[in-house]
Formats: C-alpha cells, structure tokens, sequence
C-alpha cells in the first residue's frame, strides 16, 4: 500500500485507501477494520495525506516531515485521550510546530494516523516525481537564419505539394 493512496474523509474517522474514484464520489478502503464503501464527494471532501501540511514558526511543512519526526523519535506515543500529553510530545518530538495555530485536535489526529500507518506498515514517504529536464537548444546565428531563409526561397515550386483538388460536389435532387 502506497502512502500517496492515502486519504482522510470529512466526517469519517481514521484513513482510508483511495481504491477508485469516480464524478460523484470515491471507492475506500478502511484502512482500520478493511471495509470497502463508496462515499459520495456531495458529502465529504477528501484530503490526500501527501498534500496536507502543518504550520511551524517559520515555512508550512509536509504531514510526512512531521512523521518522520515521530518514527526517528524515541519518545513513546502518547494516549490520544490525554491533550496535555500529546502537545508535550510534539514539544519534544517537532519544536518548529506552530502550538498557536496547530490545535489540540490537529495534533491527537496526527498520533492517530501515524498508529494506523504503522499498524498498516505503510512506507511513509512523498511520491517523487521525475522532473522533465528541457533539452538546451542554441539560438541560430544570424546567418544561419539567412542561410535558411534563402534555402527555402530557392526551392523551386515544383517541390511545393500540390494541394489537393477538391471533390466536385453532387447536386441534391428532389422528389416530388
């Protein structure tokens, strides 16, 4: 299971697996109990893990570095039922966090998603795109360009395609 085929649903708890989507809605996968279900997109927003950031006191960044964060900690996960107790761990855990605008329940979704991922064994990494490298091409010189320029010019216009007579058109009758 790929982290990029992640999602969270608006008014539904926990993570899900985005296994088809469709105009009016999406096919997900439980990733807590495995139920499959559609859900419809007149109802529920989705949100892909891979596109949510946090805030810190300086950039935004990725709900992935936050993780990371916590897989390389070796601060035990707190209760999720204890406030006190998670924003401590992510006062250890990410300083940089912005405890003014991340709130309590940002922060207890967070310590449940990360348990969910690790109860999956999801692989917790950005999907890496390969950037399209533009191949440098030089401008023509100057007299390159008159160069070409008087090719094309002295090209007789026997070479020229010739178009394409068009077929005569049937006069419609009519019956009477």
């Amino acid at each position: 299971m790929d982290y990029n085929r992640i999602i969270s649903v608006t008014g539904l708890g926990g993570l899900y697996e985005l296994l088809s989507s469709k105009s009016d809605g999406a096919i997900v996968k439980s990733l807590e109990d495995g139920t499959t279900k559609f859900v419809s997109s007149r109802v529920h927003n989705f949100s892909h893990l891979e596109s949510i950031e946090v805030y810190t006191e300086r950039e935004n960044v990725n709900l992935v570095d936050v993780f990371k964060a916590m897989e390389a900690s070796s601060e035990s996960l707190p209760s999720d039922k204890d406030p006190k107790a998670i924003t401590a761990y992510f006062k250890k855990v990410y300083p940089e966090m912005d405890f003014d605008r991340v709130y309590g329940s940002d922060m207890k979704k967070m310590v449940k998603w990360f348990n969910i991922l690790k109860e999956n064994k999801v692989e917790i990494k950005l999907t890496e795109y390969e950037e399209e490298t533009e191949e440098t091409t030089e401008e023509p010189t100057l007299n390159e360009l008159q160069e070409l320029v008087a090719e094309e010019a002295a090209k007789p216009e026997a070479e020229a395609k010739p178009k394409k007579k068009a077929a005569p058109k049937k006069k419609k009758t009519t019956e009477e």
